[in-house]
């Protein structure tokens, strides 16, 4: 493993013993001390047609590891899949690495020039290289920060180069096709992070699909770890630098063809895979971090690497267009706390320090539950008591008074029978205002409803769990939803709904807010009922609609009611008519 300081080489005494087939893979191979690899592939036969077949059918070969059956294949393929990469006009080659390269080393010792400053603090495993190899690899590395000086951070680019070189005739060939993968152009899709900005953002769009996929995991890593973001952060490195290699080249072998989306699907599969390998009182005390590093880097002991990507392309995500979406407003609130594309790795804490936390109806270590669920990109600024009954009274007035012009609000309820439940909610409770005299449901699907007390549980936007019952709407058919059916608000002291207004969902969102995710004019739904987010009136707030409210509140927030709705499909969050003993509201300070 080396740091930002030149490299030092190992030299190794064992002799390259695979015998290269020069007339279909010429060179390639020269970079790799054998002796370290894994056991080798059986050589098979290649189909001449392989690389005119469509995307569609490459995908499905390079998921069931088609391309490990002959180093040959895999060589040709990957060349041929970079090649065909959209990237910028002007993009540096193989003639022009010859002509950087005999510049700026010529006869002189490569370990006299020290790694770009872009790999400042990063690791570099070298996947069994041999001594050429790493030279080479540190070469290009150069090269590369020669050639494109934008580049500021990027963590991932040494694994990225050094599973190339394993494919790769010459060095020339390794750095044109890491070339066009750093130039990438294609729309919402991109495969190097190459800034600290771009770098940080991903781990939190990883944070947030984590804490949307693998809830048991989540949950876990959150009520053991004291930074449930400090353990994502790592989430590249499981991939490029904590896996085996055999695990390691299948994974590059689908992200060729699909991008960083399929990096996301992986990870998530290997902390399912985690989950499933340990128990609470296993990780007490424990640093989960470094045990996730481990469990990872001998992955082989608990599931094949066919096995993984199986499961990890069972994970049905939503569309690329939306985790870019997601990963833009991550990027968004980043700039806003001060982060920068041009600066290098700075040092900064993204949770909450809870132990400073103080609230009537939870603890601390139940915020740290709920703040777990949070959206990352929240989770940069510091929570703010934004209304609580016991100081500012039961008052809805005041209620709108004191959230307006905050995006977005956790609001938590304790009931006189002890129970304790809540929500998040994504938007301002001033879009209430917008549809005049009628009732609107507004908010995006980064909403949820969930308890604390009795039992902690979460219940998301019912299209987080079944995503495959919406569609992405195309660009030219993107609208407003249109009118829900009629539904109620207000409620009596009893819980029982007595005032009847038509609810309506509002036209899309002002540009410039932090919550494009998952915003329901994405989407192609099923049913009207199941975007109902939240609602306010004179009479009283929704929360959740169709077929029931998973939360409503009455104009003195002194009664409420709770049922299973279609937009979050849960259960009863309390006893379903209560009566409220306190109710706070929490907004995020500066967000």
């Amino acid at each position: 493993m080396f740091g930002s300081s030149p490299v030092t080489v190992v030299i190794t005494s064992e002799a390259d013993t695979w015998d290269i087939d020069a007339s279909s893979c010429l060179g390639c191979g020269q970079f790799v001390d054998w002796d370290r690899m894994p056991d080798p592939e059986q050589q098979a036969h290649i189909p001449r047609d392989i690389l005119s077949k469509p995307p569609k059918e490459l995908k499905k070969l390079a998921r069931e590891g088609y391309w490990a059956a002959s180093r040959a294949l895999r060589a040709q393929v990957y060349h041929q899949l970079i090649q065909q990469v959209a990237c910028r006009l002007v993009t540096p080659d193989a003639l022009v690495y010859r002509d950087v390269a005999s510049r700026l080393f010529g006869k002189l010792s490569v370990s006299s020039h020290p790694l770009p400053e872009f790999l400042e603090g990063c690791s570099m495993p070298t996947y069994c290289l041999n001594v050429e190899g790493v030279t080479a690899l540190k070469k290009i590395l150069i090269c590369v920060g020669n050639l494109f000086p934008d580049i500021t951070y990027s963590p991932v680019l040494p694994s990225l180069v050094a599973l190339l070189l394993h494919y790769s005739e010459d060095e020339a060939q390794c750095f044109e096709n890491i070339s066009r993968l750093i130039a990438s152009n294609a729309p919402h899709t991109s495969y190097i992070d190459q800034s600290f900005l771009a770098h940080q953002a991903s781990c939190m769009t990883f944070g947030d699909l984590a804490n949307k996929h693998c809830p048991a995991a989540h949950k876990l890593i959150a009520s053991t770890s004291e930074n449930v973001f400090e353990v994502y952060s790592e989430w590249l490195s499981w991939l490029f630098h904590d896996l085996p290699f055999n695990y390691a080249i299948r994974v590059f072998d689908v992200y060729l063809l699909e991008g960083q989306k399929v990096l996301y699907r992986i990870a998530l599969a290997l902390l399912k895979q985690y989950r499933l390998s340990v128990t609470s009182a296993e990780l007490e005390g424990t640093d989960i971090k470094a045990d996730l590093q481990a469990f990872v880097q001998n992955i082989a002991e608990h599931v094949t690497v066919d096995k993984l990507l199986e499961r990890a392309f069972g994970i049905r995500l939503f569309s690329r267009k939306e985790i870019w979406l997601l990963q833009m407003a991550n990027r968004k609130a980043l700039m806003e706390r001060g982060i920068t594309m041009v600066q290098s790795r700075q040092s900064f804490h993204l949770a909450v320090d809870i132990q400073n936390f103080s609230s009537s109806i939870v603890t601390a270590q139940e915020m740290r539950i709920v703040w777990s669920w949070i959206p990352e990109r929240f989770s940069l600024f510091p929570p703010l008591l934004l209304f609580s009954t016991s100081e500012d009274g039961c008052s809805l007035q005041r209620f709108y008074a004191c959230c307006e012009g905050y995006e977005p609000t956790v609001l938590l309820i304790k009931t006189t029978e002890g129970e304790v439940c809540g929500a998040f909610l994504s938007s301002d409770w001033s879009e209430r205002k917008k549809n005049g005299a009628t009732s609107g449901f507004f908010g995006t699907g980064e909403c949820f409803v969930f308890t604390v007390r009795p039992e902690t549980e979460r219940y998301e936007w019912v299209f987080i769990k079944k995503p495959e019952l919406a569609k992405a709407v195309p660009r030219s058919r993107q609208r407003s939803p249109s009118p829900s059916p009629a539904s109620l608000l207000g409620s009596s002291p009893d819980g029982r709904s007595t005032s009847s207004n038509r609810l309506t969902v509002p036209t899309p969102q002002r540009k410039g807010r932090l919550s494009p995710f998952l915003a329901i004019r994405h989407f192609l739904l099923p049913s009207k009922t199941a975007s109902m987010f939240m609602s306010g009136s004179r009479e009283g707030i929704i929360i959740g609609g169709g077929g029931g409210q998973a939360l409503s509140l009455d104009a003195d927030l002194l009664w409420g009611h709770t049922e299973h709705c279609e937009t979050f499909d849960n259960p009863p969050l309390c006893q379903e008519n209560f009566k409220v003993q306190l109710l706070e509201v929490w907004g995020f300070q500066n967000a």
